[in-house]
């Protein structure tokens, strides 16, 4: 096994197990259902990944076509005007600069036909790599959705509830677990994204992984001080303890 690449199987199997976990602890809970999403969007992003990464033959030797046949062409039209200039060198200077004018418009244009057939591609796998890592930013905002009610402040005696709040039930130590895989999920889902830009070096795929790493790396840091702060009370509710033990 390399330890210089992502695995797609290990993220996969990573996520499954964080799906077994969340559903111990929290059977009926929403983020189970998320989990299991993303679970689901692993599986798949696991196989595209890997159709990704391998060669389209098929598209590859009608590239090779399409080059030779267009190298032929210019060949060609070099040979047809060679044919045309050296009887008339001398004679119809206009005649001569019409014909290369011509040759040259034919050159710039079968030129960008062949840089198309070359890149075509790329371009294609650019364009589903794209559409699909749009489901990697829907999916870490609908994460984050769960994550935005679980306010550590309810629990820590800082005023009563509302008729409109929601159902607070967890204790301390469930909402720090359910905070800590919501933030699993947002790491994960930045590594599943992590496998397009690796499997496909191009800039502009590169460009979207890393603005979707940046959205999951952010949802992240909100959770974390979340349970900064549940953490931050036990600390000062040990040392008010034993500033009174010592009293």
């Amino acid at each position: 096994m390399s330890y210089r690449a992502l695995n797609a199987a290990q993220i996969v199997d990573t996520i499954s197990r964080l799906e077994r976990r969340i559903g111990e602890r929290f059977p009926e809970a929403g983020l189970r259902k998320v989990c299991a999403d993303l679970l689901a969007i692993a599986q798949d992003t696991q196989r595209k990944a890997e159709l990704i990464a391998r060669p389209n033959r098929a598209l590859r030797v009608l590239i090779v076509a399409a080059v030779g046949g267009g190298l032929a062409g210019l060949c060609y039209v070099a040979l047809v005007l060679a044919r045309v200039i050296h009887p008339q060198m001398g004679r119809e200077v206009f005649s001569i600069f019409a014909g290369i004018d011509a040759a040259m418009n034919v050159a710039v244009l079968v030129g960008a036909a062949l840089l198309f057939a070359v890149t075509l591609e790329d371009r294609i796998k650019r364009r589903r790599s794209l559409r699909d890592l749009d489901a990697f930013r829907s999916i870490a905002h609908v994460i984050d959705m769960h994550q935005l009610t679980k306010d550590p402040g309810t629990l820590l005696g800082r005023g009563p509830a509302t008729a409109t709040s929601p159902r607070r039930t967890m204790s301390k130590y469930e909402l720090t677990r359910y905070l800590d895989y919501c933030s699993e999920m947002q790491a994960l889902t930045g590594k599943l994204a992590a496998l397009y830009a690796q499997h496909l070096p191009d800039p502009v795929v590169i460009d979207a992984v890393n603005d979707i790493e940046e959205l999951t790396a952010n949802f992240s840091r909100k959770i974390w001080q979340k349970i900064s702060i549940l953490e931050s009370y036990d600390s000062a509710a040990a040392r008010s303890a034993a500033t009174d033990d010592a009293t």
